[in-house]
């Protein structure tokens, strides 16, 4: 695939193979989705010229689109398998045909029937056999229940409605899958079970997204768009950045060497110009001059937000409490007999599958939920800042940029107010915009502008990343790392929550469980736990098939059961073995800590608290690899 054209891109040329996996990447409006719109044939380039080989098919998800279907969710996302359904359609009518014929011995007739086979054979490549298990794989690993199945698509939220459209794209397996933001819409859980499908995707992938661990996890080429220009790097996302940084560091150390060198010849050509036995050697360095090919340094916008959130107001030491919460809609119980107490100062993540009650449990802890069971109440003295999943969605439209802050600024910073939108990268023609005509990520920061103008001691933030750059996400998780207050936050962004809270609370099957311990800790944890609930439930499936005699395909059974269970056991082993290597590396840094210590040399405070950190840490890890190591004994037991 090759594509070259002008506008927002100039004189831009690259090619894609077969089974590439590229990370589209660069700032919010450099162009990435407008690329990808071009690649899929949704746009077409002004000038320039972009070759699909023949016979290759593009599938292609946009960030945000509207289904329009009466269909289930498993029927809708059947419809993924049309090419199969067409063949089938053609198989019956080459099968009537034959039923209808007596001229066995002609040429037509075994034409008839070879067609018959050709047809037959192109199903089964297809897969027409498996439609209804591909179906079902896909749809529960991007998050859906059995029982979602047969419930029409219209009844969910946009969200889901996303992942109904992502799996249809999946299940039909284009050659060259161009995928925008694929992770919006999803939880931690799905969005690793898209990685795994996507490492073994037998085509080429191309993706936009600012999640860097989802990057770091599929691709193994880079390209960034910056400033009209591209840049083609062939490694993942964080290797990227490390070429580029090491890139342009080049660019201006070639550029200062060069700049002396020309100021070098510049002096002497005018100081020897009026000389005539230094005429020849002046002319060559002037020659020289007019030949020099000036280093070029890329234009890099260097333009980002920049912000800190308000001291915290003083409140009291138990910020939220809440004893045997819970909430229902209707007939579906989100959660129920929630123990919950946070203090002040703690930075804390919720994290569980969509749908279980993260976003649910946010509002009853800013108010906007009242009616729920058991009791809640927030601590002395709690002021709370609030950003909603759709925080930029509830903007006011009709409004500009300005009357937005203006309206709910009081006091000093009224006069500031220019000042806080520049701040985020609105310049004085971006305030009298009208909010409509703004992008995701601009509403997305003029969201979190709102969010600074009030004095908070407790923030709750509900998919604050979702639309912001990588720099955006950086210099908000900064602020954040700084906030004296207490934070409550509900992301998917794996990277953005490492290193910013200190506590989860998974919500999962209408419970609430509180894990001490960063996002990866958390990650280990719940591979280990699923991995044990795999095998309980294989060894129940192992003893139900013992107990049934002389079924035809016990044999078959048997074999397949044998596979699963020697790939949940290298998923335990590999659970286990992950860990050892984390407690040789936290071993080898407490014994240089240690080596320290032990020369009797004075040491300030941090030095004792990421000695202490590493030991708390170690003891964590030594509890993991315990439940590891037990699991992959049961595990073997239950073999036997």
């Amino acid at each position: 695939m090759q594509f070259t054209g002008t506008d927002l891109f100039d004189n831009v040329t690259f090619n894609i193979g077969d089974h590439d996996r590229v990370g589209l990447v660069g700032k919010n409006g450099a162009g990435k989705s407008t690329l990808l719109k071009i690649l899929c044939g949704w746009q077409q380039p002004e000038t320039g010229t972009m070759i699909i080989s023949s016979g290759q098919e593009v599938g292609y998800l946009p960030q945000e689109m509207v289904p329009d279907t009466s269909r289930t969710v498993v029927n809708e996302a059947l419809t993924a398998f049309s090419r199969i359904d067409d063949l089938l359609a053609l198989q019956q009518r080459l099968t009537d045909e034959i039923a209808e014929r007596t001229d066995y011995e002609s040429d037509d007739y075994t034409r008839l029937l070879n067609r018959h086979n050709e047809v037959t054979e192109q199903m089964l490549l297809l897969g027409a056999d498996s439609r209804q298990e591909k179906c079902e794989k896909v749809l529960l690993g991007l998050g859906f229940k059995h029982a979602d199945f047969q419930r029409p698509v219209a009844e969910f939220s946009g969200g889901w409605q996303m992942r109904v459209e992502l799996a249809k794209l999946l299940l039909r397996q284009p050659d060259f899958l161009l995928l925008d933001e694929p992770t919006n819409h999803l939880d931690i859980e799905s969005i690793q079970w898209l990685e795994n499908f996507l490492q073994g995707y037998p085509g080429a992938v191309v993706l936009v997204s600012h999640d860097r661990t989802f990057l770091d996890n599929i691709t193994k080429r880079t390209i960034e768009i910056t400033a009209g220009r591209i840049y083609d790097y062939k490694c993942s996302y964080s290797e990227y950045v490390i070429q580029m940084q090491e890139r342009r560091a080049s660019q201006m150390a070639q550029l200062t060497a060069q700049q002396r060198q020309v100021a070098q010849i510049e002096a002497f050509i005018e100081r020897f110009r009026y000389k005539a036995t230094k005429s020849k050697q002046v002319q060559s360095r002037i020659k020289m001059l007019d030949k020099m090919e000036m280093v070029q340094i890329d234009e890099v916008s260097t333009e980002n937000i920049h912000f800190q959130f308000q001291p915290a107001p003083h409140s009291g030491k138990i910020v939220v409490e809440a004893e045997h919460l819970g909430k229902a809609y209707g007939d579906l119980q989100v959660f129920d007999n929630v123990d919950f107490l946070l203090t002040s100062g703690k930075k804390v993540a919720f994290v569980g599958k969509n749908g279980e009650g993260k976003s649910t449990m946010a509002k009853i802890i800013v108010g906007d939920i009242k009616d729920y069971t058991g009791s809640f109440k927030l601590g002395a003295q709690v002021q709370v800042g609030y950003y909603a999943q759709n925080q930029a969605a509830m903007l006011d439209g009709e409004k500009t940029v300005f009357q937005t802050i203006d309206d709910i600024a009081t006091g000093d910073i009224r006069p500031k107010i220019r000042n806080i939108l520049g701040q985020f990268l609105f310049d004085t023609e971006d305030c009298e915009k009208k909010v409509k005509v703004l992008s995701g990520g601009e509403k997305a920061r003029l969201a979190l502008a709102k969010l600074l103008l009030t004095p908070s001691n407790l923030l709750v933030l509900d998919e604050p990343t979702n639309h912001l750059d990588m720099d955006s996400k950086d210099i908000l998780k900064n602020a954040l790392l700084q906030y004296t207050g207490t934070l409550i936050i509900v992301s998917h962004d794996r990277d953005f929550l490492d290193g910013l809270t200190e506590m989860l609370y998974e919500f999962r099957d209408g419970a609430v469980h509180e894990f001490k311990g960063d996002i990866y800790e958390f990650l280990d944890w719940r591979e280990a736990e699923n991995a044990k609930e795999n095998a309980r439930l294989q060894a129940a499936k192992a003893k139900s098939v013992d107990g049934a005699k002389g079924t035809p395909s016990q044999g078959r059974q048997a074999y397949e059961q044998s596979k699963d269970r020697e790939r949940e056991l290298r998923k335990l082993r590999n659970v286990v073995e992950k860990i050892e290597k984390e407690i040789e590396r936290l071993e080898s840094a407490i014994a240089e800590k240690e080596a320290v210590l032990a020369s009797g040399e004075a040491q300030d405070s941090d030095f004792y608290a990421q000695y202490q950190s590493l030991k708390t840490e170690l003891d964590q890890q030594m509890m993991a690899w315990e439940d590891a190591t037990i699991a992959v004994d049961e595990f073997q037991e239950g073999k036997n």
